[in-house]
Order: structure tokens, then C-alpha cells, then sequence
């Protein structure tokens, strides 16, 4: 083969791998958005089946038996620095997440409380490279806060009071979660995403047991709506949605997979729409617009940056394995 040709040869064979890897890539991150649309449910379905005024113990609910299933199904303990990263990130990504986001919700009016967890995005993109040592991505960056604008236009009502508690504490959540994706990006490709759900949901659900039973007085009797709802929420909203979600922080960068999360009130604003008989005006269809087009452009750009994806060839370093 002349010169020429072994060129052209070389040249389509790069091109080939640039297409697989575009589909792969847009495979990954339809796959991780499928969690913030089903987390998205969780407002009509909170709101409808479940028992009012026991957040943390719906939180519990939520948490422990899902994660109790996975542990029963991975038969995997954490062992070593696991332990203790098991516990922090559970407590980041679900105990301190949850208990702060229901202090905000309980406060502050839902526009407003929604409004400030869209932060947590534009935190992560802030967070990145002080984090994982990665580059500020412009684009991530502008896209995230157009996100925030839109989920505002979307949910906020000229009406909406402003707790400074609520605040404090719908920003705290925010801040919680932004640390938990960027620590289980930095130490989970050593662990499966099942696993890592199971440990964290697990270690989540121990650290809020004392907080229920300190805070809140016991949840009633449970009725076929109650077991429904969590159901729901424990099985397909968390141990489902957070094994898709550590999926695509093992595989993509987190400026990526944080922006998927303003997907949540806009599911949120369409089912309360489609279901509640909620109106849905013209400033909002603005607002759920910008949030796609926002999400939309958070995906654009370079394509997988070298070092994204994790096979399962890889072999961490030995201080890091479970």
C-alpha cells in the first residue's frame, strides 16, 4: 500500500473512532438524564402518597431499605479508607442533602426552594478544578447559569417570600451535593456504580435514623398510598436513579452530569401541569426552554475528554480499592 493510501487509511480509522465515541458518549448521557427526569417525580409523588410532615423519616425510608437491597444483592462491605468515604459520601449526597433540602422546602416557597438546589450545577462547574484538578469550561459555566435563570422563570412567582434560614439551608444542600458528585467522581472509578450506590445509600439511611427519631415524631401507620410512594421513590427514585447517576459521573466529567440536574423541575412543572391541573403560562414555557437549551449546551463542545471513561480493565491504585 502507497504512502497516500496508508494516510487515507489512518485518517478514516480516527474518524471512526471519533463517531463511536460521540455515540457512546450521547449513549451515556441520555442514560445518566433519565435520573433528574425521574427525580422529577418526586414533588407530585411526595405530595399525593406520602405522609405529611415527616420528611426525614420519608427521607429514611427512602434510603435504608433501598440500600439494604442493594448490599443483600453486591454482598460487597467496604473495607479500608472505603469506610469512611462510604459514610461521607452518603452523608454529602443523601443525609445532609435531603434533611437540608426539606429545611428549604419547608421555609421557603417551592419556586424559591427549587430556584436555589439549581445551584448546585453551577457550584460543581465552580468546584471542578479546586476539586479534580480539572479546567474551567466556559461553556459549562455559561450554560449552567442560564439553567439557573430558566428554572427561575419557571417556578419563581413574584409573590415568593425569602426565609434567610431557608435560604442558608436550601444553598447549604446545594453545596452538600456539589462535594458529594465531585468526591464520588474523584474516588468512585475503583468501585461499581451498584456498589457505590449501595454502600452510599445505606450509610445514608444509618446517618438519618438518630436525626428522625430526634426531630420528628413517628410516621402513622402506613396505607396502600404510603407503600406505593415509597415504593416509588425507594426503589426507582433512589436505587435505580443513583446507580444510572454514579454511572455517569464514573464515565463522564462532572461538569457534564451536573447541568442534567436542572432536569428535575422541569419534569416537576410538566406533571403538576398534567396531573394537578396547575397553569403553566407563557413566562414558564420561556423558562423550560432556556433549561433545556442550557442543558442542551452543557453537553456541547469538546468531545470525552481522555481519562472519562473508566473499563473494567482498569486497575485502581491498591490504597484505593474496597
Amino acid at each position: 500500500m502507497t504512502r497516500r493510501g496508508l494516510a487515507r487509511k489512518g485518517k478514516g480509522a480516527k474518524l471512526r473512532r471519533v463517531r463511536e465515541d460521540r455515540v457512546g458518549r450521547g449513549f451515556d448521557v441520555a442514560l445518566t438524564a433519565l435520573a433528574p427526569l425521574i427525580w422529577g417525580t418526586t414533588y407530585i409523588v411526595t405530595t399525593q402518597l406520602l405522609p405529611p410532615g415527616v420528611p426525614l423519616h420519608v427521607s429514611l425510608l427512602r434510603a435504608l431499605p433501598a440500600g439494604l437491597l442493594l448490599m443483600a444483592f453486591v454482598r460487597v462491605l467496604p473495607s479500608g479508607a472505603w469506610v469512611w468515604r462510604a459514610f461521607l459520601l452518603g452523608a454529602l449526597n443523601f443525609t445532609i442533602f435531603w434533611a437540608l433540602l426539606f429545611v428549604s422546602a419547608y421555609r421557603l416557597p417551592g419556586g424559591v426552594a427549587a430556584t436555589v438546589g439549581a445551584f448546585q450545577p453551577l457550584i460543581v462547574v465552580l468546584l471542578a478544578p479546586l476539586v479534580l484538578g480539572a479546567n474551567l469550561r466556559p461553556r459549562a459555566l455559561a450554560a449552567t447559569a442560564a439553567g439557573v435563570a430558566g428554572v427561575a422563570l419557571l417556578i419563581l412567582t413574584p409573590a415568593a417570600r425569602l426565609d434567610p434560614l431557608g435560604l442558608l439551608a436550601g444553598f447549604g444542600g446545594a453545596l452538600s451535593m456539589a462535594f458529594g458528585t465531585l468526591l464520588t467522581r474523584r474516588w468512585g472509578p475503583s468501585v461499581p456504580p451498584l456498589t457505590m450506590t449501595a454502600w452510599q445509600l445505606t450509610a445514608g439511611g444509618l446517618l438519618l435514623i438518630p436525626l428522625a427519631l430526634a426531630l420528628e415524631p413517628p410516621p402513622p401507620a402506613p396505607t396502600a398510598a404510603h407503600l406505593a410512594g415509597y415504593l416509588w421513590l425507594g426503589l426507582l427514585g433512589a436505587a435505580i436513579t443513583y446507580i444510572l447517576w454514579f454511572r455517569g459521573l464514573r464515565r463522564l466529567d462532572p461538569t457534564r452530569v451536573a447541568p442534567l440536574s436542572l432536569l428535575s423541575p422541569v419534569t416537576a412543572t410538566i406533571l403538576g401541569w398534567a396531573l394537578l391541573g396547575e397553569r403553566l403560562g407563557a413566562l414558564q414555557l420561556v423558562g423550560a426552554a432556556l433549561t433545556l437549551g442550557a442543558v442542551w449546551a452543557s453537553q456541547t463542545g469538546a468531545g470525552r475528554p481522555r481519562g472519562d471513561s473508566v473499563t473494567p480493565s482498569s486497575q485502581p491504585p491498591a490504597s484505593d480499592r474496597p
